[in-house]
């Protein structure tokens, strides 16, 4: 249901889209592109078992440290009959880092008929802003807001809605509520290896993907290494890949890894030693761009923002090309700007589901911007297509750094997701007014 579905109104009802309402709110379970992993349990050295992880959980609501991902798919039925549709999913590591729990549809569908429904049925669809805020700033009895996966969808739902009852696609309503222009190019898409780092990267750089690889490097003694060494052994084998590999001399990737806050572990959290060899990681991969996301893990959100800005403050006094990336710890758009006003990092990855609606992922690139701060559209290879297809919407829209291609991490399917919808949006944007 991508921009190509968008027409599917029918031009013969004479419904007045300027007063259409919301008939009915659908609910229907769904998976997603990959898979809840237990972080804390794979950090305190649960291995690989195939796709499976040996060991028991520790973060609460896991069953094992790997399951099946999951969605809802939240349908408006919209009095023309169109439907407008938003998935709710949650991130790969939920319950880490300051997450809302693990999201499982059995436990959260009733939720979502019994309080959030009746907020939009017989309603009659206005803005995306009004629409969002329903839902996103609701604050129940107990002072807590919804869990942010339901929001997420929710909220997607009611950009369709808006869209589609304007007949519109939903970069152009939020171009149009939000007073950006729309991109005349695609915004660099950042896909991900997962733990196939090397087969992975051959097919990025067959599709000239803007930037690469992410490498999941998120255990110290099997990715990283004790002393950082397979990091580094890895990064060079990536640049004389793709320079070997390019048909295109003029494809320039920027690098970008995950590393997971293991650098804690590495370096015992000496900051001094971390930028030396983020530095000494620039070097390796030159004349390409180095990013490297969540350098540190610092277990909290006052001391993360603290150490990512002290080891930004020692890469550019050393005017390293290194730059680093804000993960843990900076979940909400009240973190991001938090993170942002501090200088803790160079980029800040708007980690679309933790925002809860997609109205705060939109706001948080703005103020990125705004305020010199490199915004990068992320999320979670545990989406789905639908909010992948939305995600690229707002990209397009907002113009971020970098829009991460998703979900799952086989590297097409994700890639063609968003590559398409933006390739849409672009084909239409002039065409549609």
């Amino acid at each position: 249901m991508g921009v190509a579905l968008f027409l599917a109104i029918n031009s013969n009802n004479p419904i007045n889209p300027n007063n259409m309402k919301i008939k009915k709110v659908v609910c229907a379970p769904g998976k997603t592109g990959f898979f809840f992993d237990d972080q804390k349990a794979i950090k305190k050295g649960a291995k690989n078992d195939g796709a499976f992880y040996s060991g028991d959980p520790v973060t609460p609501g896991f069953t094992s440290v790997r399951q099946a991902g999951e969605s809802i798919s939240v349908l408006f039925i919209l009095e023309d009959g169109s439907i407008a549709h938003g998935d709710c999913a949650a991130v790969q590591y939920s319950g880490a880092g300051g997450r809302d729990p693990l999201f499982l549809a059995e436990s959260f569908i009733p939720v979502i008929m019994k309080e959030i429904a009746p907020l939009y049925e017989g309603k009659e669809i206005t803005t995306f802003r009004k629409m969002a805020d329903l839902v996103d700033k609701h604050v129940n009895a107990d002072g807590k807001k919804y869990h942010t996966a339901i929001r997420y969808g929710v909220t997607q739902a009611c950009l369709d809605a808006v869209a589609k009852s304007q007949h519109k696609l939903m970069a152009q309503v939020v171009a149009d509520e939000y007073g950006t222009k729309i991109s005349d190019t695609m915004v660099p898409i950042f896909s991900q290896s997962g733990d196939d780092r090397y087969l992975n990267v051959d097919k990025m750089i067959m599709k000239e993907v803007g930037v690469l690889p992410h490498a999941l490097f998120n255990n110290v003694e099997t990715k990283v290494g004790l002393k950082g060494e397979k990091i580094k052994e890895y990064l060079q084998w990536l640049r004389d890949r793709i320079v070997t590999k390019r048909q295109n001399p003029n494809y320039q990737p920027a690098i970008h890894i995950d590393v997971y806050g293991t650098l804690s572990i590495v370096f015992n959290n000496d900051f001094q030693r971390i930028a030396d060899y983020l530095n000494e990681l620039s070097e390796i991969v030159a004349p390409f761009e180095l990013r490297v996301e969540g350098p540190v893990d610092m277990d909290g959100r006052e001391p993360q923002i603290e150490a990512l800005a002290k080891i930004r403050e020692l890469l550019d006094a050393k005017g390293s090309k290194c730059q680093i990336v804000a993960d843990e710890w900076c979940n909400t758009l009240e973190d991001i700007i938090a993170f942002s006003e501090r200088k803790a990092g160079h980029m800040v990855q708007i980690k679309t589901p933790d925002l809860g609606g997609v109205n705060n992922a939109i706001e948080a690139v703005l103020y990125c911007k705004q305020h010199n701060m490199r915004a990068y559209l992320g999320g979670t290879c545990n989406e789905t297509n639908r909010s992948a297809e939305v995600c690229a919407n707002i990209a397009m829209a907002t113009s971020p750094c970098q829009c991460l291609a998703k979900p799952g991490m086989g590297v097409d399917e994700g890639y063609m997701i968003i590559f398409n919808e933006m390739s849409r949006v672009l084909a239409l944007k002039d065409v549609l007014k």
